[in-house]
């Protein structure tokens, strides 16, 4: 038996049947383009019966990329089919869209259980093995390459499946694909009927391909699917980022990841590209307008980010010890370790030497006491952030103000005011309430009756430093002494305008504008005391 699985995806077939997740011609061609760029050995590209447009798209990526490329003539060229009903109206419209291709395939089905037979087809056994046999043939008498699939093999009794299945085979089909089409087998249940199907099957041969095509109605698709290859299935039919009808269908990063990464486990190869996977998984997703969940195995946002202490200490340490497989090899950058309320010390150090932000083990503490009273409100914290948390900690002066308190008032209802409480170079906690135009005049006001150091407001900026809705605030202030003029030195007569700026960082905007003016303040206060006069010993305390 061979070795290799053959990847065949219906993500512009099965896939796009998701509700909502409809495509364009143009951005089929891109994805089937992708597909076979990406190594897919068959891409199913339609339901030519279903439209004009639908069969109009199938003989495009038939024509397109179901054909070498000029220039590379010995490019890996995938297998373009249509799905069809098991009638001629339907397999004649598949025909017309597939003929074309340099490899097509008529992929024919019909129902085989019980509840689908009585229900939905009204027929009775026997009619469905005759209607197979017959539309087999005559799918074969256009095509050389016939794939048939039972409907809801997953629950139609397994000796009916043989029956059916030996007259496909005696019918000219070379592809067998037993769905689970309502995502209602269990793993085990699956491996038995593929290996009762290879066992029993009449004119089971090694030119017969059995496949498998298993939804996740129950969340086992990816389950169910390597359990039939186990039993010998050598075809896996799946679709980008697992879009399909209702739950979806078996992904096909999973499957081709889990051969790859558990490679001593099942010994099979496949032919994609991994490294291919996150681009065509963002593809598909921007053209359905499904988002990828973000803790979706492989391509999710999460599938390679850590944010625990403990996991991020251990990837810090050695990669393995959290990751199975390397990002790189499914098309992503690199590990990403979350900076969020559960990181540790050794993730927060790491991140900020990276960012070129060598501390010692004092600057450290504060930095982490700051990033932990941050991540606390914010469910995550991006380098915008640190890096403004690193500026509002250590690139300013020691504090003379220090804000240990805010409370605004303001709206339509009343008169926007402010409390303030600083502390202040003596230590002593300070507090005043002032009412102004706006909650930030307020906070300016009440911030100058308690420093009393008459200055000018030249310039107020504010910001978002991140994306959403927790976005960190920036605000940047420059402020002028009130007379506007200060000495050089302690012995000069020259006098010049100095303009002081200050930042401050938080989520809250009026906080940080309020740490923005208290900056500006402190450094204010201390150019005006350098030099000029005697700092009380508090004060000297306070400047370190």
């Amino acid at each position: 038996m061979s070795n290799y699985v053959k990847i065949f995806d219906t993500t512009l077939r099965d896939g796009e049947q998701s509700p909502g997740a409809t495509m364009t011609s143009a951005e089929k061609l891109e994805v089937a383009r992708s597909l076979a760029r990406m190594g897919v050995d068959i891409i199913e590209a339609g339901f030519p019966a279903a439209s004009p447009d639908d069969l109009e798209a199938v003989r495009r990526i038939a024509v397109e990329v179901g054909r070498p490329s000029v220039g590379e003539p010995d490019a890996k060229v995938p297998v373009i089919t249509g799905l069809a009903r098991a009638n001629k109206p339907d397999i004649d419209k598949a025909w017309e869209a597939v003929k074309d291709a340099q490899k097509p395939r008529i992929h024919t089905f019909l129902a085989t259980s019980a509840i689908h037979m009585k229900h939905k087809l009204k027929m009775d056994p026997e009619e469905v093995v005759q209607r197979v046999s017959e539309m087999v043939a005559y799918a074969r008498s256009l095509c050389a390459d016939v794939e048939f699939s039972p409907e809801d093999a997953g629950r139609s009794d397994p000796e009916f499946l043989y029956v059916v299945l030996g007259e496909a085979i005696k019918s000219g089909a070379t592809t067998l694909n037993i769905p689970d089409t309502v995502g209602y087998t269990t793993p085990d249940e699956y491996f038995k009927l593929i290996d009762g199907i290879i066992k029993n099957t009449p004119g089971m041969n090694e030119n017969i391909t059995v496949s498998v095509h298993c939804h996740d109605d129950l969340g086992m698709a990816t389950a169910n699917a390597l359990a039939g290859i186990q039993a010998g299935a050598r075809q896996a039919e799946v679709t980008i980022n697992g879009i399909g009808e209702r739950a979806g269908n078996t992904s096909l990063e999973e499957v081709v990841m889990t051969l790859k990464t558990r490679h001593p486990v099942f010994n099979l190869e496949t032919g994609i590209e991994t490294q291919q996977l996150s681009r065509v998984s963002k593809l598909v997703s921007n053209y359905t307008g499904i988002v990828v969940q973000p803790n979706k195995a492989i391509v999710g946002a999460n599938a390679f980010a850590h944010e625990a202490g403990i996991h991020q200490d251990g990837m810090l340490k050695h990669q393995t010890t959290y990751e199975i497989m390397r990002p790189e090899d499914v098309g992503v950058n690199q590990t990403t370790l979350v900076m969020g309320k559960h990181s540790g010390r050794a993730a927060l150090r790491s991140r900020l030497a990276l960012m070129g932000h060598s501390l010692d083990e004092a600057e450290l503490d504060k930095a982490f006491a700051r990033f932990k009273e941050l991540a606390d409100r914010k469910k995550v914290i991006t380098d915008a952030d640190l890096e403004a948390v690193i500026a509002d900690e250590f690139y300013r002066p020691r504090d003379v103000y220090y804000l240990e308190g805010l409370q605004v008032s303001c709206g339509t209802l009343g008169m926007p005011t402010a409390t303030v409480r600083l502390r202040g170079p003596d230590r002593t906690i300070y507090n005043f309430a002032s009412m102004g135009t706006g909650p930030v005049d307020a906070t300016y006001k009440a911030i100058d009756a308690i420093v009393k150091t008459p200055c000018k407001l030249l310039e107020f900026n504010i910001h978002a430093i991140t994306e959403g809705i927790d976005a960190l605030g920036e605000v940047t202030v420059r402020i002028q002494a009130e007379n506007g003029q200060h000495k050089m030195d302690a012995q000069s007569e020259m006098t010049f305008a100095r303009v002081y700026g200050g930042h401050g960082a938080d989520m809250d905007i009026i906080v940080a504008s309020a740490k923005a003016y208290i900056n500006a303040l402190n450094k204010l206060i201390i150019a005006s005391t350098e030099g000029t006069e005697k700092v009380s010993n508090d004060f000297g305390v306070m400047l370190g």
